[in-house]
């Protein structure tokens, strides 16, 4: 019973820490961005399906994940017009 409770902790934690470091870089390297807030959201589903241990954390990881996913979407989306207009490069 006690090794569930680490494990659910673990996965609360991972998730926390991806999604930090999702939403840290999300605005310049989203192509590190998205796969970690990817990853942070299945951890924190996997945390919060089960009845373990590291609940907030896990939520909090969600949380971070999922709004890191909005500006790396704006930068895509911003870059590719650009892209398409023709304001960068020749």
């Amino acid at each position: 019973m006690e090794e569930q409770r680490n494990g659910g902790a673990g996965l609360g934690i991972a998730s926390m820490v991806l999604g930090i470091v999702a939403l840290v870089l999300s605005c310049c390297l989203y192509f590190i961005s998205i796969p970690c807030a990817i990853i942070g959201i299945i951890l924190a589903f996997v945390s919060l399906s089960g009845k373990k241990d590291g609940k907030g954390m896990a939520i909090a990881g969600l949380v971070c994940s999922i709004v890191s996913l909005i500006p790396a979407a704006i930068v895509i989306i911003s870059g590719t017009a650009l892209m398409g207009a023709g304001t960068f490069g020749m």
